[in-house]
């Protein structure tokens, strides 16, 4: 015979269980809608680096025979005041110019952010010489095999393989261009935004009509562009770590990226507010004043935690495999960001989806479909991802 405290305590326990369920219902469980009301864009982050060398035409034509709906340029400054396209402005971790002898002497150390870097600079480069260089893959666990094969493209050669390819298919392929570091490449005399729009209105895509999202770290040069034009703008959103009870860091290491914890001008400026200031009400409102959007890290929508059996105050290698990361990290319930960003009018595009097994949490399975699953039900607007196919498969899924 059951123990009538043994049945009491179990209705208290299937009680709770289904009063949690309901207060995550809305954010967990039930499907919500983007703010459009229609699918989530879905946005070829560098091209398709997850198999081909990112930021190339070749990268982005991949993409798009997947299904993506914007490619996305990051955007760097030759010495010759020239857009070329790179994710960052230092060259090593992407091309070849180590292995160009001609181009040795061109090694220095700059700061960037509050870092020194010693590496190969576009800003050292013309145009004729950066087209010398050839793309190679930045991540070491990903196919190498075409590496040294591909060119450095410009901005207008993405804009024209957008417009192309947009004729060619009969859809709209929009461009997602970052202006990477603005500050650094104004303090060279180098005005990227200023050059951004330039090109874009030469395009006939200044305006906000345009399949086009300009995005930034900074804050100043996305208001100056609202000054100036009526292009879509996103205020992309950063933090430098995850504790491992799941907060958002944003106090960065001496000598590290600045930017990796706040708007690098605000540093400049003495403004201490750090990327969490966006996830307020305060930071939403200010942010509607002067951009379309957000675009958080996605841990800022769903964060994560570690498990700490040892109370070394360090996540633990629960799987085994002798190193610690996101596959050992549990997922932990969504924020309201989107739902607060949405009540603005603020469309939420959050990076980068990635498809390798140490990138996905253990609560996805190995399985990055129930990754981008996870954010669709919340109503995200759209998802910057490594490998378009995945998330076009996961979107068909899901709306």
């Amino acid at each position: 015979m059951i123990n009538k405290s043994v049945l009491f305590l179990g209705l208290i326990l299937m009680l709770s269980c289904k009063s949690h369920d309901v207060s995550k219902s809305k954010s967990a469980t039930q499907k919500q809608l983007t703010l459009s009301g229609g699918k989530a864009i879905v946005i070829a982050h560098r091209g398709t680096p997850g198999y081909l060398p990112e930021h190339t035409i070749e990268g982005y034509t991949n993409a798009i025979k997947m299904g993506a709906d914007f490619i996305e340029p990051d955007l760097v400054m030759t010495k010759d005041g020239f857009l070329v396209v790179r994710h960052e402005p230092m060259l090593s971790g992407t091309t070849n110019v180590s292995e160009i002898p001609g181009f040795a002497s061109k090694k220095t150390t700059k700061n960037i952010d509050g870092k020194d870097i010693s590496d190969w600079f576009v800003s050292d480069f013309t145009l004729a010489e950066i087209k010398q260089l050839r793309a190679k893959q930045a991540f070491v666990e990903r196919l190498q095999e075409f590496n040294n094969q591909y060119f450095i493209p410009t901005f207008d050669e993405v804009i024209a393989l957008a417009k192309q390819k947009s004729k060619e298919l009969g859809r709209t392929i929009g461009i997602y261009p970052e202006t990477k570091h603005p500050s650094f490449h104004e303090a060279q005399n180098l005005h990227i935004t200023d050059k951004l729009l330039e090109q874009l209105t030469a395009a006939g895509w200044n305006n906000s009509d345009a399949p086009v999202y300009v995005q930034s770290f900074e804050v100043s040069n996305l208001q100056y562009i609202r000054e100036k034009s009526t292009v879509k703008t996103i205020q992309l959103l950063s933090c430098y770590d995850v504790a491992l009870n799941g907060d958002l860091i944003f106090t960065v290491p001496k000598g590290e990226l600045i930017s990796d914890g706040m708007p690098y001008d605000w540093y400049l400026k003495g403004d201490k507010r750090d990327f969490g200031f966006f996830r307020t009400a305060a930071g939403l409102d200010f942010v509607k004043t002067y951009a379309s959007g957000i675009g958080p890290w996605k841990t800022f929508i769903i964060s994560y935690k570690g498990t700490d059996v040892n109370k070394d105050g360090k996540a633990d290698d629960i799987n085994d495999d002798g190193k610690v990361d996101d596959a050992d990290k549990i997922a932990l319930q969504p924020t309201n960001l989107i739902d607060e960003a949405h009540k603005r009018g603020l469309q939420v595009h959050a990076y980068t989806f990635r498809n390798e097994s140490r990138r996905l949490l253990r609560n996805y399975n190995d399985n990055p479909i129930l990754e981008y699953q996870a954010f669709y039900k919340l109503g995200i607007d759209g998802v910057f991802t490594d490998f378009t196919d995945t998330a076009i498969k996961a979107r068909n899924r899901s709306f």
